[in-house]
């Protein structure tokens, strides 16, 4: 049974197709919600919530350290008195003032083992590997995916802690891994840290990890496993994934146990047929999931968001929009609402359920 979808907001913020394809969204276990929107040589930070009660003016904004660089994913403090950056070749704290904090240097992401560098530091070498940072929810931590080299033609990755006040490393756990990029995801009780690795073709690395102010604890999820962590909810005790090739949808503790699971069904107007990695928690009770489906004439294309039971991932039906279908991009936002963005209007639009009244 097709589900209705109502309109909650609606505003013109450029750029905001980055919040639902891509990782420039960046929520913290306190409820708030962050757009973290790169504009020319600035990285903007617009609160969401205020966003959508008419502020367009971002509440922070930080130069972009490298500007020719435009790979790595960034994160910015709690607080918002300082970013961090993800360099091709170093990890910038900087201050809501435009300073340097602190830079931890580390191996070139560029996939020439020994290639030169000029000396810059805005030098951009070939090639679109990255890795990511995450600052923790209170502060005090940064996580990041880097590359080490002890040697000119010696390159392995690593996944270090920081001191959040002045870069000094922790912590580094050693990664089997050839990244062609990384994301975070802090889980929202405070602890632990998620890490996904994306190898293209080779598939994908999944790691958890939690720092206890002395032992960095460390575990990976990669046996018999290929699959993209997506999402995690307050309400909910572990992590979202799906499928690398969309296969399923699975919800998982965090030792990485299946609590859940949905596979596509059979081709047919009610089922989906291939998940794709957009998901995530509505509340802690819905998840909203994009997959493709048949269109009219039961071939595979139509591409649709659906909603399913956040415990058992029971499927409750597609989601229709009043206006007809929207982007297949979407973002859900954990409070009982999603985002989608239109491209022709360049408008960020927020749904949520409609209710029997509505």
């Amino acid at each position: 049974m097709a589900i209705t979808a109502r309109l909650k907001d609606s505003v013109r913020l450029p750029g905001a197709g980055a919040l639902v394809d891509g990782f420039a969204f960046e929520g913290r276990a306190d409820g708030s919600i962050r757009g973290l929107l790169r504009n020319g040589h600035t990285l903007e930070v617009h609160d969401l919530d205020e966003v959508f009660t008419g502020e367009r003016a971002p509440f922070a904004v930080f130069p972009l350290p490298w500007p020719g660089w435009e790979g790595g994913v960034h994160s910015m403090s709690p607080d918002g008195t300082f970013a961090v950056f993800s360099g091709q070749r170093a990890v910038r704290a900087v201050g809501a003032g435009g300073e340097t904090l602190w830079e931890y240097r580390h191996g070139c992401w560029g996939p020439e083992l020994g290639h030169p560098h000029t000396g810059d530091p805005r030098e951009v070498c070939r090639g679109s590997e990255h890795g990511s940072c995450r600052v923790s929810d209170d502060g005090r931590l940064v996580w990041a995916h880097v590359v080490v080299q002890p040697e000119p033609d010696d390159w392995a990755e690593c996944w270090v802690v920081l001191d959040a006040r002045d870069g000094r490393e922790l912590a580094r756990l050693p990664l089997d891994s050839a990244a062609s990029g990384s994301h975070h995801l802090s889980h929202p009780d405070g602890v632990h840290m998620g890490l996904c690795i994306g190898m293209g073709q080779d598939g994908i690395l999944l790691h958890w990890a939690r720092w206890d102010g002395t032992a960095l604890t460390g575990w990976d999820l990669n046996e018999g496993m290929d699959r993209i962590l997506v999402d995690v909810h307050p309400g909910q005790p572990g992590f979202l994934t799906v499928e690398h090739s969309g296969f399923d949808l699975q919800l998982h503790a965090l030792d990485g146990t299946v609590l859940a699971e949905a596979a596509p069904g059979p081709a047919g107007d009610t089922e989906p047929l291939c998940w794709e990695y957009g998901c995530g928690f509505v509340d802690a009770d819905t998840v909203i999931a994009t997959a493709v489906g048949p269109d009219e004439d039961g071939d595979r294309g139509r591409v649709r968001h659906w909603l399913l039971d956040a415990h058992t991932l029971r499927i409750h039906g597609p989601v229709e929009y009043p206006a007809g279908p929207v982007d297949r991009d979407m973002r859900p936002l954990g409070d009982g609402t999603w985002l989608t963005f239109d491209d022709a209007t360049g408008r960020l639009n927020r749904w949520m359920r409609a209710t029997p009244g509505d």
